[in-house]
């Protein structure tokens, strides 16, 4: 966003400062900015695409989970490696990974992505059909057998989403075969990490809305109950406005963004992720400025 963009934003006092005194303010803003970011167009150019190309409900979860995983680095190369791995599993990555036979796995030695590599590939191939031999969908991975998560809150500052990505993180590396390199790939609360490629998986899972982007197909784990997506666009967007008071970054600090945007909207607080990651990727919030 240049200078001259900012002077005529209605949080701008002229001189490219940001005078946040005025909440609702602040809020008319973002509300903006989240309509303009949730939409269909925001999908071809994001990780959100690669699960979009699939209508059953594990071939979803599946990609969507694995998006979000290799989501570091530039978009576009990102979905061009989701895009390779889908062809290495047949178009179909569910039925491949339920009846796959061990010589079809050895196409899959081939996939690589930064420091993710066949070894985490093939455990995560395991993982699945561990899991999907079990329960129906991937939500049950994130709550059972926490009964309480099942419509109930915990008593914790990121509340039911924090002790399902503990929960997760534990059973996602309880088969006993599990490489230990994988494990830098799943963070987890408890790690202080912000988590935030698991948030960002919660929130396209969980979301509910008319805007299409969103898939909204789990139940247990409620809207209100998300946290923020902390990566670096967001975490510097909310800090000029703000948002964040916090130095370091952290799981802290992305319960203390969400707590923040449950002011606004406390029924659906991470729907303002659209805003600033939007105001920081696409009109270079907190660079330019």
């Amino acid at each position: 966003m240049s200078n001259g963009a900012l002077k005529a934003s209605p949080l701008g006092d002229g001189r490219g400062r940001l005078p946040l005194q005025g909440a609702g303010g602040l809020q008319t803003f973002l509300d903006a900015k989240v309509s303009q970011y949730n939409q269909p167009g925001f999908i071809e150019n994001d990780p959100i695409s690669i699960p979009h190309l699939f209508s059953k409900k594990q071939d979803i979860e599946i990609m969507g989970f694995w998006a979000a995983t290799l989501a570091w680095g530039q978009r576009v190369t990102i979905i061009k490696k989701c895009k390779e791995l889908i062809i290495l599993m047949d178009g179909a990555p569910y039925d491949f990974i339920m009846n796959h036979q061990e010589p079809d796995l050895e196409k899959l030695l081939s996939f690589k992505h930064r420091t993710f590599n066949d070894i985490d590939t093939l455990y995560f191939i395991s993982f699945f059909r561990y899991h999907y031999e079990r329960f129906d969908s991937l939500e049950d991975a994130f709550v059972t057998p926490l009964g309480p998560l099942k419509g109930e809150s915990f008593d914790l500052p990121g509340g039911g989403a924090e002790a399902a990505l503990n929960h997760f993180r534990s059973y996602f590396f309880s088969l006993p075969d599990y490489p230990h390199r994988t494990k830098k790939h799943v963070s987890s609360p408890s790690q202080k990490s912000t988590c935030k490629r698991l948030n960002m998986f919660l929130r396209w899972m969980v979301r509910k809305d008319d805007c299409g982007v969103d898939f909204g197909i789990w139940n247990h784990i409620k809207p209100a109950d998300l946290i923020c997506p902390l990566d670096l666009h967001v975490d510097r967007v909310s800090r000029k406005l703000l948002l964040i008071t916090r130095k370091q970054t952290d799981w802290q600090t992305a319960i203390e963004l969400t707590q923040r945007l449950r002011e606004f909207d406390p029924l659906d607080p991470v729907k303002y992720d659209f805003a600033l990651f939007g105001l920081g990727i696409e009109e270079r919030w907190g660079v330019q400025f």
